[in-house]
């Protein structure tokens, strides 16, 4: 993104060279200093990335100054410098919109150096976010990238567009490796919050020990090893979207204070008394079933209901039938075209294989398959021996859902259908049964 852009703002010589050497330390910053307010507003076209002011200049106020900056740019972080430890003069400042207010005292250039740094990741992400925000719900069409045809895909294609209409709280259910994720950036970035941040924490990935310092943040000193000032997630993602993947994982304790911050809309961090108001919009995530988990006491059942919102559930791979080609063959092109590899195609005894699969691992795992295959072939064609699953575990898998005989049968029947091209008579005697029995089972919905 190029170097950032600092302004300094400092009428004393001596206290300004004091302010660039710090900052010099950093090699991204480009520092600018200006002793007079009238000197730096004939250059803030430029629009410098943050601003320190010191709050008594000659020939204009800090406050006024502060106003005039914010007047012209929003969103640029000004950081005042001043020697009065007014409380009063602190507030004026900060209501005017300062992003931080430093008494000139020993510790006013480390407590400056965090600050700016602080303020520069912030600004960066916000850039990000605007540069993506142009063509971001084309990115995460729902139809686009959440492909698919088949009949339980078109359902969740439906449920996506409705969240987009308000700030209801979405729930995604599904096994791992359905697209959960993906399904979630979709709510976000086809939503009025588009241009803001859209924060993702997978709450099975945090120690629970440390999830509350993840999600609220923490004041420095908050706890051992608290070196700095940390953002929670929760903050990171004000006025957006933050994503709780594998909710179901979180431990009842913190299950409480996820609650009281729901249902209060505010948080602080710890160490700190600060109240922080949020305007955020939650989607969780999960291969849990939680109304399950709330009947064995693992999920408080007063969260499950705050959270239960819009329910959109992601269909396993297995269930999309040929949706499976589909997306192979998207995985294929784009990794053909990321390593300038010349387009393969599956051939006809390839793409029966890749029908048989149950796929265990779903989209993610059928992507990893379709891109060793590019590999392993040979010429312009990807052929059944280019395609290798991971069997270890395929009995279990099958065995592992629950089902009545009926259903196993319509299962074992669809599995030799796609793997024989839908050819009845040659599954019929493949498995020793009888054509109209296919047929039956098909025209009742078990197939």
């Amino acid at each position: 993104m190029g170097k950032t852009k600092i302004f300094i703002v400092e009428d004393d010589t001596f206290y300004s060279k004091m302010i660039n050497h710090k900052l010099s330390m950093d090699p991204e910053f480009e520092i600018s200093i200006f002793h007079d307010g009238e000197s730096f507003l004939d250059r803030l076209h430029e629009r410098p990335t943050i601003i320190t002011l010191d709050h008594s200049l000659p020939d204009i106020s800090g406050l006024e100054l502060l106003k005039k900056i914010k007047q012209e740019f929003s969103d640029i972080p000004v950081i005042v410098l001043s020697s009065q430890e007014l409380i009063v003069t602190a507030l004026e400042m900060l209501q005017f919109g300062a992003y931080d207010y430093i008494i000139k005292d020993s510790a006013a250039m480390d407590k400056l150096w965090h600050i700016v740094h602080q303020a520069n990741e912030k600004q960066n992400l916000f850039k990000e976010i605007e540069i993506l925000s142009s063509g971001i719900a084309n990115q995460y069409n729902f139809q686009k990238y959440l492909k698919g045809s088949s009949d339980p895909m078109k359902k969740v294609h439906l449920l996506l567009e409705k969240t987009t209409k308000t700030n209801i709280t979405v729930t995604i259910t599904g096994e791992t490796g359905t697209g959960k994720e993906l399904a979630a950036k979709s709510v976000h970035y086809n939503s009025d919050r588009i241009k803001k941040p859209f924060v993702a924490i997978n709450v099975a990935a945090i120690p629970k020990e440390l999830i509350e310092s993840e999600l609220f943040g923490y004041e420095k000193g908050a706890f051992t090893g608290a070196d700095n000032m940390k953002f929670g997630k929760f903050e990171e993602a004000n006025n957006g979207t933050l994503f709780l993947d594998e909710i179901g994982e979180m431990d009842l304790n913190m299950q409480a204070k996820l609650l009281r911050v729901l249902q209060e809309k505010e948080i602080s961090r710890l160490g700190s008394n600060k109240i922080i108001p949020l305007n955020i919009r939650i989607i969780v995530a999960t291969h849990r079933n939680l109304s399950d988990e709330v009947k064995n006491g693992k999920f408080r059942e007063d969260l499950y209901y705050r959270l239960l919102g819009i329910n959109i559930e992601l269909p396993p791979l297995r269930e999309r039938g040929n949706d499976i080609i589909l997306l192979a063959k998207y995985f294929v092109d784009e990794f053909c075209k990321d390593n300038n590899i010349q387009k393969k195609e599956f051939s006809s005894d390839a793409v029966s294989k890749l029908m048989t699969y149950r796929y265990p691992g779903n989209v993610r795992e059928l992507k990893a398959i379709s891109e060793i295959s590019v590999v392993m072939s040979d010429g312009d064609q990807i052929l059944e021996n280019d395609i290798e699953f991971n069997k270890k575990n395929d009995i279990e898998d099958f065995l592992e859902d629950d089902l009545t005989l009926d259903q196993y049968n319509g299962r074992i029947i669809k599995w030799f259908l796609n793997k024989y091209n839908n050819n009845v008579i040659q599954v019929a005697e493949k498995l020793e049964i009888g054509k109209s029995t296919i047929y039956r089972m098909i025209k009742e919905g078990k197939i």
